[in-house]
């Protein structure tokens, strides 16, 4: 039976890819797994038949005969472990790799959502202002750290890796903010790895998802 990634059928992002199955279809799509996409809607994200794959009712799953999967970080990391491409042969480079996943998602994305957040939910308070100087510098700090890690190399550790894919995955959320504009060097990183054919052909996929569930034209960003 072909595996199964569920995904959002009206993605809040408005078709701009940052939803978090975003991150699994880039890894499918580099690493060439066939798969079919479930789409769901918020409803069907707390219905009893999904809540036994994800018990927060989130997306993404992934279901591979009798194995379930939830998290991005955790899918795409079993992906690359079990298909050649996303992980180095050597033990030492391997780790490395593993090592940027977890950095991008538990050191970059945190007051990256948070700066994120607040913006989706406290931007007409009176406070919000004060608040998005806090936020932006927080971002800025790792911005500029991931910057100097950069210098003139084209990815994390030698070759595109699953720690990249998963870094740019995060820092995409900073697309609409200009902050990315302010670090040359990361613009750039993200700019290489966005024209892969594999994130482009990953992007269109959900892209027309959008599209189809709204009629809408190409979304611009905000």
């Amino acid at each position: 039976m072909c595996p199964i990634l569920t995904a959002f059928a009206t993605s809040p992002d408005r078709g701009q890819g940052l939803a978090r199955d975003m991150r699994v279809r880039w890894a499918l799509e580099e690493l060439a797994v066939p798969h079919h996409v479930q789409l769901l809607s918020f409803a069907e994200l707390k219905q009893p038949v999904h809540l036994a794959r994800n018990p927060f009712g989130q997306i993404p799953t992934w279901q591979d005969g009798d194995q379930v999967l939830f998290e991005s970080g955790a899918i795409v990391l079993h992906l690359a472990e079990q298909h050649a491409g996303l992980l180095p042969a050597d033990p030492d480079a391997r780790m490395r790799a593993i090592m940027w996943v977890f950095a991008a998602l538990n050191t970059v994305e945190p007051p990256i959502v948070e700066r994120s957040m607040a913006w989706v939910l406290e931007r007409e308070l009176p406070w919000y202002s004060q608040r998005l100087v806090m936020l932006d510098e927080r971002v800025r700090m790792r911005l500029s750290q991931l910057s100097a890690w950069l210098g003139t190399v084209a990815w994390l550790d030698g070759d595109f890796s699953v720690g990249d894919l998963m870094m740019v995955s995060v820092l995409l959320r900073l697309k609409s903010s200009g902050l990315l504009d302010e670090y040359p060097k990361v613009a750039a990183y993200v700019g290489r790895a966005t024209q892969r054919p594999a994130y482009q052909r990953a992007f269109a996929a959900q892209l027309q998802v959008f599209l189809q569930s709204t009629d809408a034209p190409s979304p611009k960003d905000d």
